[in-house]
Parts: structure tokens; sequence; C-alpha cells
């Protein structure tokens, strides 16, 4: 889950790697590192804590080297020490890696090399790439040495290596984990191009959107020149290029003090993004193109599994309600670091849907490709184009929402359930919801832009309910039927970035255990619009109050009656109950954010977690 960079081209490479490291620090922020050829000798500087501190060790030094690696990490393998960071090198010094996964047969591999005579420094498995590849290494064909040393190792990777034996070249891999080439402009005519390859778009924008995406077992040899690519049969296959539809300015915070509240600020915008070109509200239809080759298997579909992992697995709850009770369509969401491992059965007519922001889950990846060898469907709803979840996946819907910096998901969170309800539509004109029920829910969808924008005119006063509660140390979500998961998810973002314990419930199994908890410095967030289980939710909330539970409600606009019961109300305008959860985790986005901030935690880049989940 760590971020890695190489740059080989015209320019000075130090700017451009420490420029993609910023940008990539959402992957990882326990130590960072930087190695360059410089004058003919590598010269390595790495630091541990937050990007800052390599930045500091790099003022003083000055490099006008043109080839360069750089990464960023989120450890597994070594605590984050100067000396476990990367880049890693091998015994003669002249070879340096940069790696983003993780190698599973590391004990065979360390004790195989030191029965050599390698010296392995570190604690890192990713150190064992460095002395492997010297190993094979004859001072004149790295690629060579680099393929060699890939068929000992099992595990994933996504690599850079460079050499300051062939100061030229860059070469890189990747197996499970990601790596995109950037492909620069040429700065002056017949003088080549530059080349950047990263585990991320973000580190790619800006200097270049023409991109080629490295697909599993493929090794890349970047000269300033030009690139090739192998793949494992030992043809050369150098992609179709493709275009970053991003602006720069996503990875920007626009005057914002963080990713996150900039992320919830867009999603208005973000709403209107995930179902534009996609409505047709004269019929009362939906239209996803990246579904259209799918829909007659769709029509016939007989089970739905979601594989999601953490909050996208929230979303796949909803995916399921709504399968449920608008289709009658048997339905189910599972953990996908649990799906390949719970030996499944998947009968004719399962459907699968991956659900991930980055497209690069590994355990959901590994989902999908269990569910693909027992012979189901498999879609997913993603939202970086050319992800490997887009790209293994039969077919499916991309958010379309830009880039999502923050760790804490929010802006992708609430596209994938606007998606769901899409897709509910669709398959629900093939099977029994009619054309009116739909234009009445299109209709809906198509005012959530400016009832969220209502929401978030209320952000002054839910930070003042957060600097109430920011000190307490417990805090429990209560929903029920499709806000169940919603209660769930908002109790993840609060432990996600402040640190505090939450747990979410449904609201009707409080009286099965965990009302003994409640008392008078317990916070109850109760997500309690007017809906069918209005009054059920009404009765919980009694139930909290009597025992001094301090009540947040998150109601429907112009309910009074909840005022007698709850300390705090946060209103969400009137809508169809399947469409509640689009309104209702927004204020608890909002929460979670005010209580980290008003506690001073590092709200973009919680500790011990990274953005995206690469190995499993």
């Amino acid at each position: 889950m760590c971020g890695i960079i190489g740059y080989i081209g015209l320019k000075p490479s130090l700017p451009i790697l420490m420029d993609g490291l910023k940008r990539m620090e959402y992957r990882g922020y326990d130590s960072a590192g930087i190695a360059v050829i410089e004058n003919g000798q590598l010269k390595t500087v790495k630091k541990s804590g937050k990007l800052d501190a390599l930045q500091a060790a790099l003022a003083n030094q000055s490099f006008s080297s043109v080839i360069g690696l750089g990464h960023i990490r989120w450890a597994t393998h070594g605590a984050p020490t100067d000396l476990n960071a990367h880049p890693h090198s091998d015994c003669t010094g002249k070879i340096a890696i940069v790696h983003n996964g993780i190698i599973e047969n590391l004990a065979e591999l360390k004790a195989e090399l030191k029965a050599e005579g390698h010296e392995l420094k570190t604690a890192t498995d990713s150190e064992v790439f460095a002395h492997l590849i010297e190993k094979y290494y004859n001072g004149h064909n790295l690629s060579e040495a680099v393929l060699q040393a890939l068929t000992k190792v099992k595990g994933a990777y996504g690599l850079a290596v460079i050499s300051s034996s062939e100061p030229d070249k860059i070469v890189a891999a990747r197996l499970g984990s990601p790596l995109i080439l950037g492909i620069l402009p040429q700065d002056q005519p017949n003088q080549g191009n530059g080349y950047v390859i990263a585990s991320d778009a973000a580190a790619i924008l800006p200097f270049t959107k023409e991109v080629v995406y490295l697909e599993d077992n493929d090794l890349a040899i970047i000269t300033g020149e030009n690139y090739e690519i192998i793949e494992k049969s030992g043809k050369c296959n150098n992609h179709q290029k493709q275009h970053l539809d991003w602006d720069l300015t996503e990875a920007e915070k626009e005057g914002y003090p963080h990713f996150m509240l900039k992320e919830i600020m867009e999603e208005p915008k973000v709403v209107a993004d995930s179902m534009r070109g996609r409505l047709i509200p004269e019929q009362g239809k939906v239209k996803l193109g990246g579904l259209i080759d799918v829909l007659p298997q769709l029509k016939s579909a007989r089970r739905i599994i979601f594989v999601a992992c953490g909050t996208a697995h929230y979303a796949g709850r909803i995916g399921e309600y709504l399968m449920e009770s608008q289709l009658g369509l048997p339905a189910e969401v599972e953990y996908a670091s649990e799906f390949r491992y719970n030996e499944s059965v998947l009968e004719p007519g399962t459907v699968v849907i991956a659900i991930s922001q980055s497209g690069e889950t590994a355990d959901t990846l590994a989902a999908i490709r269990q569910a693909k060898k027992l012979g189901a469907l498999v879609l997913g709803i993603v939202n970086v184009v050319g992800s490997s979840i887009a790209r293994e996946t039969t077919a499916g819907v991309y958010n379309h929402v830009g880039l999502e910096i923050s760790v804490a998901s929010t802006k992708a969170f609430v596209s994938q359930l606007v998606i769901l309800v899409l897709l509910t539509i669709l398959l629900g004109r093939q099977r029994n919801l009619s054309e009116d029920k739909a234009k009445e829910i299109i209709s809906e969808l198509e005012n959530l832009p400016d009832k969220i924008k209502q929401i978030l005119e209320q952000r002054d006063i839910i930070e003042t309910i957060a600097k109430k509660y920011a000190q307490r140390n417990n805090i429990i979500f209560i929903g029920r039927k499709i806000n169940y998961p919603i209660a769930l998810e908002g109790a993840l973002k609060l432990k996600e970035i402040s640190y505090l314990h939450a747990e979410g419930y449904p609201a009707g199994e409080l009286k099965h255990g965990p009302l003994a908890l409640i008392d008078a410095t317990w916070p109850v967030v109760a997500i309690a619009p007017q809906d069918s289980v209005y009054q059920k939710n009404l009765s919980n909330l009694q139930e909290v109050k009597a025992r001094d539970g301090q009540i947040i409600a998150i109601a429907t606009a112009g309910d009074e009656a909840i005022k007698e019961l709850a300390k705090e109300v946060i209103y969400l305008p009137k809508t169809l109950e399947i469409l509640y959860p689009i309104l209702a985790v927004i204020p608890l986005q909002l929460l979670a954010y005010f209580i980290a901030k008003e506690r001073g935690c590092p709200i973009d880049q919680p500790r011990n977690l990274a953005k995206s989940v690469t190995v499993e």
C-alpha cells in the first residue's frame, strides 16, 4: 500500500520525484526516500516520518540527475525507520529498488541469500529484491536480471529498479500492485521524451495525461528515448495509450484545510456527475453504457453478490437491500477478504458485483478472480478508469467523480450509492418496477444535488455539535433497514480519522446487549428520518433517553417531535425512503471530520491506514 515513482528524461529528476511523492502521500506516510544516479554514482536519501522529513533532509543537497526513483511507505514488514525506508540497495551499492507489495516466500529467500554471502540490513521484505537482482546481474543487462529475480518471488509487486552501471534505464514490473507509465510531451524536437512510472495517476497528472497501464506479469524497460513492455510470454506489447480524464485541480486542496472537507463539499457535483447522461426521465429508464453488452445476462440473473471492503462494503449492503426490496431479486454482500476462502457455491445466474473506489483493492481483485473461475458474470463499480478491477471485470460502471485523495472515503461512497440506485432502476425495468415508480425515483434523484447543498449549509451547526462531543471516548450509531449500513459507515468514519471508539448497530439490537453501555457519558447518533420505521426508531430513542444517553438525531426537516428526545438534531430534506442513505451519510461525514479536527488528528492521513489497500 505504498507509493512508488520513477522518472527518466531531460529534466532534473528530484523535483518530479518529490512532487509525485507529495501527491501519493495518502498511499502511505511512515517514511519516504529517493535514489538518483548522480555523476555515475547511486545516491540515496531516505527518512522515517512524514514526507516533510525527507524534504528537510534534501534541503541542502543539489542533484542534477535526470533519472531517479522515489517511494512513500506504509509499513508492512519492519518498523517505519530510516533504515527500513525505501529505496533499498544491494551489497554493491549500485542497484536501487522501490517496491509496493509483499513477498510471501520471504523466509526462504532470505535464508538462501544469506547462505550465499549477501548482507541484508533491513527488516523489510522488499530488500530481498535488490539482492536477488544483484545475484543475477552481470552489469549490462538489468532487465534480464530483474526477470530472473521475479521468477524466485511469490507475492505481489509494483517494482522499479535502477543501476548506476546502466544509468540510462529504469526497469519496472507489475504483479498484483498497480503501475502506470506516463508519457511526457517531447521537451524539444528530436531530443527524446521523458517518462514517469508510478503507482498512482495522481503522481503523473501534473506532467502528462497520456498513460499506459501495465498488466500483471508485464516488465517495462524505459529509457529517455522510448519504452518497451514485455509480457510474461516474452512477447513485446506496449499496450494501448489512454488519456487521463482528470483535472489537475482535483489533486489540490483549493483553499480547504483538508482534502476530506473539500471532497465532502464536492458531493452535490459528485451526485450530478454520477447521473450525467444516464437518466431517461421521460421513459422512466436508465442507461448505463458499460453494461449494454451484458443486459441479456442481467435480465436472467437469479442472484446478486456484492463483494467489497471497508466503506465500499457498506455501499454493497445498501445494494443488497435495494435489489431485494425493490426487485425481489435475492442478493447478499460479502467481505471481499473472505469471499475466496468461503468455498462459495455460485449457481447459474449469479452475478457478482465488485465495488472499489481505486479499482486496485487486492482482496476485491482476488474475489472477482475467484468468481470468474466459478463461472459467474462479474461486474465492477469503480472510480478509476483503466484500473485492474475495471480491466478484469466483464463489464461495469464508472463513478466519474475524479480523484479522491483523503484516505477516508466520502464522495466516492456517495457516488457508489447513486450508481446502485441507477442499477436498481435498470434491472427493475427489466423486471417488475413500473414506469411510474421509476419516474418517481429518477425525479427525486435529480433533486438530490440541491438537497445535499441544503445539508452542507448546516456545516457550522454540525461543527458546533462536534465540539460538544469530541472528547467523549465512545459513540454508538444506530439505524434501521436501509439506514443501518449508514450507521456502520458513520461509525467507521469516526474510527478512521478521530481514533474514537465507535460502533454501528441496528437500532432494534440495542436492547439485546448494547443498551447496557448507555449512560450520560454515551452519545448515540440515531439515523431516524420519517420513513417506514420512523415510529420504531422513536421507541428505540425512548429507551436511550430513559438511560440518560445523549442523542444526536439525523431527522427529516420539519420533524418537531424528535426534539423532545434528542439533545441535538441535524435535519435532512425530505426524500424517498430508498434515497435517505445518500443524504444521511453526509452529516455523519461532517461530524466525523469536525470531531477529528477538534481532537487535532491528521485527518487526510490517519495513522496505520492507507488509501488503496493493494496487499492482502
